[in-house]
This record gives structure tokens, C-alpha cells and sequence, in this order.
């Protein structure tokens, strides 16, 4: 970038077309790049450079305080557009831009590491979530059961009904306390209490079971029904 050489009127051209949409040579208020270039020009652009002429008039009014302006002076091949030859300073050994080009070789090279570091981290995290969850046990819906199971009369054996009872054993069917209620006229139901896995033991299947005792079991009721 430059203006090139800012005592020529091809340098000057520049300067003014530069400063076509612009009221300083950096940012939105005077400083030391203003200060640079305007000690660079030899004499007040022409009328017809009517921006240039214009910004060195109102930079030549901060003589008094250039030295307060903000900023800090670079050399002159540092402002201006980009791809102007500055005639005023030595130019970069090609060594140097080589050198830049690998630095920017380098940089790029350091993103696309950085980005693949971070993909496997992200592989990583997920693959230790997944792990946890399928160790982390399934929750295994239950239910507590109490059974009022009726005998014929009072001459049924209600200990070899409940024996009978307690012989259905399933997958999911825990049996738990009993005791005789009395019915009436002599007669005991037996009431029954277990715990059964709902996906494995509904109570449809368990009065299946235990009203196939016809010998023993006139009919089997819920008495009480809690999930777990």
C-alpha cells in the first residue's frame, strides 16, 4: 500500500483520490498519520486536487498541536490504498514475503488442527455419554398387588388353595404376605398380596392362573392396586 512518491503529481493524485470519501488518512479524527503525510508533501495540492487540498488545509491548522494527535507515525509506504508502489522507501526483500506466505501457510495449518482437536473432543464426549447411559439401568415399572381370591364354601381347604396360589410362579411375579378374611357363614377368603413387573405380569394372566384351581377357586378380585 503507499501513495507513492507524495512530491509528484501522480502521488498527489492519489492522496487526493484517496481522500475522496475520507476526512483523515486514518480513522475519524486527526492523528500522526495525518501529521506523516502532510509532512511529506513539499506544498499545497493544486486547486483542482480539491480533496487533497482540502485535508491539508485543515491538518495545517493542528500545526500548533501535532504533537498531541493520537497515534503513532509509521513510514509513509505503511497508509494509503493498497497496491501503490511507494517510491519513498525501500522495498520488502522477497525473502521477507516468502517468509509471510509461510507464516500464513502456518496459521491456516494451526485452524484446521485446532478444528480437528475439537472434533475428536466432541467424538470423545459423546462416545463417554453414551457408555454412562447404557450402564445407567432401565427403570423397570412395577406394581404392588393385593388379591382377594373367594373359595367355594367353608369346606374348601384354604391352605392347599393358597399353596395352589403360590405355585404360579412367572418371570416378574414376586408373592408376598397372605391371611384369611372372614366372608360370611363360616366362609375365608384368602387375601393375597405381590409385586409383578407391569411388562411381564398383567392381571388378566394372574386370574388365568389362579381361577384354573376349579377346584379350590370360585373367583379372584383386586382389592388394591399401587404402582411402585
Amino acid at each position: 500500500m503507499g501513495f507513492g512518491d507524495l512530491k509528484s503529481a501522480s502521488g498527489l493524485k492519489v492522496l487526493n483520490d484517496f481522500l475522496s470519501d475520507r476526512s483523515y488518512i486514518e480513522g475519524y479524527v486527526p492523528s500522526q498519520a495525518d501529521v506523516a503525510i502532510f509532512e511529506a508533501i513539499s506544498s499545497p495540492p493544486s486547486a483542482d486536487l480539491c480533496h487533497a487540498l482540502r485535508w491539508y488545509n485543515h491538518i495545517r491548522s493542528y500545526q500548533d498541536q501535532k504533537n498531541s494527535l493520537p497515534g503513532v507515525k509509521k513510514p509513509l509506504g505503511q497508509y494509503g490504498p493498497p497496491g501503490v508502489a511507494d517510491t519513498t522507501t525501500s522495498s520488502v526483500p522477497a525473502a521477507d514475503s516468502k517468509d509471510d506466505d509461510d507464516d500464513d501457510i502456518d496459521l491456516f495449518g494451526s485452524e484446521d488442527e485446532e478444528d480437528a482437536e475439537a472434533a475428536r473432543l466432541k467424538e470423545e464426549r459423546l462416545a463417554e455419554y453414551a457408555a454412562k447411559k447404557a450402564k445407567k439401568p432401565a427403570l423397570i415399572a412395577k406394581s404392588s398387588i393385593l388379591l382377594d381370591v373367594k373359595p367355594w364354601d367353608d369346606e374348601t381347604d384354604m391352605m392347599k388353595l393358597e399353596e395352589c396360589v403360590r405355585s404360579i410362579q412367572m418371570d416378574g411375579l414376586v408373592w408376598g404376605q397372605s391371611k384369611l378374611v372372614p366372608v360370611g357363614y363360616g366362609i375365608k377368603k384368602l387375601q393375597i398380596g405381590c409385586v409383578v413387573e407391569d411388562d411381564k405380569v398383567g392381571t388378566d394372566i394372574l386370574e388365568e392362573h389362579i381361577t384354573a384351581f376349579e377346584d379350590y377357586v370360585q373367583s379372584m378380585d383386586i382389592a388394591a392396586f399401587n404402582k411402585i
